[in-house]
């Protein structure tokens, strides 16, 4: 986040939002900002306070303490107008199994307050556009999960919301499926400048459309920030591959080690590991070797995966319990 950033600029402003069930704490604390036209991946074990935080912000459940603003909205006080201006697609599709994709589109249209002929515009343009025209009459009793998701989130955007909470969008879906919700995902953010929260277990399709991660465990938020930041402070230097065709000998380890820039080098199979202070001393690497007469084959900058920071960072909190 940019340090000049203003109020305006955040659909979501969140300042110690908390909930309990019973005596079970589900979201403790809760402090965010998050900017028009981002992607925010929650991310966390089941029972880490998801699904309870987007029900928060979404104005479905009150918090017990600490307050949020959505679209400049309170949603604990104006959670039908924050609604209004928001789609939600939850784990569970909530089709209407005895009526057509067509009528259970209608339907939610018709609610959302669309005169009849507005309702059946819309309806045709989400069916076209989720490829599912050819399914219009069919019930959705018999629908797949990929299908049942796919006409959820044609309901949630009926409306043309400015913002999109999504809980576990791919949750059941095929490889085929999950790569078109994600793309989708990332096409709504990137050309129509909406908000999404995406609440998730899924971190490969997380990393592929996020600009930054949320960690919550036990209700509190353990991370936040780009994946790049994070990495940077959970591990020193950006890690790099270099091929060089075989084991080496330490003499060659140490010449990588001596270039200015050079966190470490340890030997690996096929060459060496190298952690590096900026992407910019790999070519200087792979010339030094060069100008030793040896052979480089390739040279591969690892940038640090969703999956790596977050079981990193999962890891760490893991260590706290015991």
């Amino acid at each position: 986040m940019s340090e000049t950033s203003t109020a305006s600029d955040f659909t979501i402003e969140a300042h110690a939002l908390s909930r309990s069930f019973d005596d079970r704490v589900a979201v403790d604390g809760l402090e965010l900002r998050v900017a028009r036209g981002e992607v925010l991946a929650l991310l966390g074990p089941n029972g880490a306070g998801k699904t309870t935080t987007v029900r928060m912000l979404n104005g479905v459940l009150a918090p017990d303490r600490g307050y949020a603003r959505v679209l400049g909205l309170d949603p604990a006080v104006d959670g039908e107008a924050v609604r209004r201006r928001t789609g939600v697609l939850t784990e569970n599709a909530g089709l209407d199994d005895r009526l057509t994709a067509r009528e259970n589109l209608e339907y939610a249209a018709r609610m959302r307050g669309f005169s009849i002929a507005d309702a059946r515009t819309r309806v045709d343009e989400q069916l076209e556009r989720f490829a599912m025209a050819d399914m219009a009459e069919v019930r959705t009793g018999g629908f797949s999960t990929g299908q049942r998701k796919r006409l959820a989130l044609a309901r949630a955007l009926l409306h043309a919301p400015e913002m999109l909470f999504l809980d576990e969008p791919t949750s059941g879906l095929d490889p085929a499926a999950t790569r078109d919700v994600t793309s989708l995902i990332g096409t709504l953010a990137r050309e129509q400048g909406r908000t999404i929260i995406l609440a998730t277990h899924f971190l490969g399709e997380a990393g592929r459309v996020a600009d930054r991660m949320a960690v919550l465990d036990r209700g509190r938020l353990r991370a936040i920030g780009r994946p790049e930041e994070l990495a940077a402070d959970l591990w020193d230097g950006i890690p790099a591959d270099i091929d060089l065709g075989g084991p080496v000998p330490q003499q060659v380890l140490d010449l990588i080690s001596s270039v200015t820039g050079v966190l470490r080098a340890d030997a690996r199979a096929t060459g060496a590991t190298i952690a590096i202070r900026d992407r910019a001393i790999m070519p200087v690497v792979v010339a030094t070797l060069a100008a030793n007469d040896i052979d480089v084959f390739g040279a591969t900058i690892r940038a640090a995966s969703m999956e790596d920071i977050y079981f990193a960072i999962e890891s760490s909190f893991t260590s706290e319990r015991t």
